[in-house]
């Protein structure tokens, strides 16, 4: 129960890794404000956890500005919310970047804008975490806008710790592997795809959402006090070979 009588603000809570950091945080007694487009899945987050929900499209700037001001002040972020659009370099469409930039990268800059705002104007402190993936560091054929987004998230995590730190807001990211998702099962379902990324895992599996949640947790808990800018993997020790 490390983290009772705190909040934390969760964007894409309704399914895949950000649900499960909702449980996870919830079950260690943090009230949860779960943001996502999908109000149902919002719904069934309640009957299951409890706490507070925003329905809001991340993709539109200023409604992602309200959906933040409307869930209020938190001691804690968790920026899940993500897309991908698998299209080909030569295929890209404007469309295509247009979305995958708009939620990966775009609307967790603008939620931890709104975030630090609020804690610096409470007297600082609090957390940010940030989910990008080995995307960023590996060149996955179909994943361009994909891969931009998680790499530039990951570098706007440093600048974010940088500029944050001083008010005592710490922000990291963690970078997961493929993720039993159902994201994550539309890119990786062929067994011809999948069978090479797995040889190259040395724990022969992918991830769980459940395993990366926990690696978000701690990086949330006092356990992380001086953990700033870092970008955790939680990836089997893919990124090490």
């Amino acid at each position: 129960m490390m983290f009772s009588g705190q909040s934390v603000i969760i964007t894409g809570a309704g399914k895949g890794i950000g649900r499960a950091c909702a449980r996870l945080m919830a079950a260690r007694g943090a009230e949860v404000i779960a943001l996502s487009r999908t109000a149902a899945d919002l719904e069934s987050l309640r009957e299951e956890i409890g706490g507070r929900s925003v329905t809001v499209d991340l993709a539109d700037p200023a409604a992602a500005r309200r959906a933040m001001a409307q869930a209020g002040r938190a001691d804690f972020l968790i920026n899940s919310a993500g897309i991908n659009v698998l299209e080909s370099a030569l295929d890209m469409s404007e469309e295509g970047y247009e979305a995958v930039l708009g939620i990966n990268l775009r609307a967790a800059l603008i939620a931890c804008q709104e975030f630090g705002r609020a804690r610096v104007a409470a007297g600082g402190g609090g957390a940010i975490v940030n989910i990008t993936s080995i995307a960023g560091h590996r060149g996955f054929a179909g994943h361009l806008c994909y891969a931009a987004s998680k790499a530039g998230l990951e570098g706007a995590t440093r600048v974010l710790a940088r500029e944050f730190g001083p008010h005592g807001i710490r922000v990291n990211a963690v970078a997961p592997t493929v993720t039993l998702t159902d994201l994550a099962l539309a890119a990786w379902s062929d067994p011809a795809k999948s069978a090479p990324m797995l040889a190259r895992h040395p724990g022969g599996r992918f991830a769980s959402a459940e395993e990366v949640a926990a690696g978000i947790a701690m990086l949330l808990s006092p356990d992380a006090a001086m953990i700033n800018g870092a970008v955790l993997g939680v990836d089997g020790g893919f990124l090490a070979v």
